[in-house]
């Protein structure tokens, strides 16, 4: 509601009281995001500025109410690397609880999770339970919705190849925020191969960069798709918690 949704905005939303009572919003949407390392290239606040972009345009599309981002979650695997923070998934859950449940005390029962990091497993269960006996809640994107928009913005690499720092987040940056990018070459890129044992070892077995992707192929163009694709996926999700289908 506060700037134009196919373009850079302020990280933090800013609506007002009044605007929010004008606009009687049944739907909140709140990005979760991370503080940690993503290579030389790219801010260690990435993956907030990435779930914080997507949920304002979700907002934008959809007439949401959108609150501001989780800026430090579950990011463990990256302890090694200079810079990075973590909570515990305990304090992450208690966190979007107590989001929650302020939420409900306003009268808006429904909430959309934007993960703009994969490290946060926990999530997935917070949703689960949630929606045990009325559907409250959605994690977004999925899985599928990411493949989607990666074949929609004719991303070059997959999810498994271009894991973190790569084509999605350098193009999704350089469309939102291209001032933060750092200078990009192909001596970046860096094919990690499997990683069987990421959870038990971390990511500094797998990268010595912080990169595991090709952040070279990313462009503005793919990131202004991605972002296109993504609203477009999620009007079926909004339908499964707003018992209607959703309108764009």
């Amino acid at each position: 509601m506060t700037a134009r949704p196919d373009g850079p905005r302020h990280l933090l939303p800013t609506a007002t009281s009044a605007d929010v009572a004008a606009a009687q919003p049944t739907v909140a949407v709140l990005p979760v995001g991370s503080f940690e390392q993503h290579g030389r290239i790219l801010p260690l606040a990435t993956d907030t500025m990435v779930a914080a972009v997507i949920a304002a345009r979700l907002a934008d599309d959809y007439g949401l109410f959108l609150l501001p981002p989780v800026t430090i979650s579950c990011s463990h695997e990256h302890a090694a690397y200079p810079g990075t923070v973590s909570i515990s998934h305990s304090t992450l859950t208690a966190i979007i609880t107590d989001i929650r449940r302020s939420l409900r005390q306003s009268g808006i029962t429904r909430l959309v999770l934007v993960n703009g990091h994969g490290g946060n497993y926990v999530l997935s269960n917070i949703v689960q339970e949630a929606n045990v006996s009325v559907p409250e809640m959605i994690l977004f994107p999925a899985r599928q919705d990411w493949e989607a928009a990666r074949q929609d913005a004719g991303l070059v690499t997959s999810a498994s190849e271009d894991m973190h720092a790569g084509e999605l987040e350098v193009s999704l940056l350089l469309h939102a925020y291209p001032e933060l990018v750092g200078q990009v070459n192909e001596s970046d890129d860096h094919d990690s191969g499997p990683r069987p044992h990421l959870l038990t070892m971390g990511m500094p077995v797998y990268t010595p960069s912080g990169i595991i992707g090709r952040p070279s192929a990313g462009t503005p163009e793919k990131g202004r798709m991605l972002l296109g694709s993504l609203s477009r996926s999620f009007k079926e999700h909004l339908g499964l918690i707003a018992g209607q289908e959703a309108q764009v």
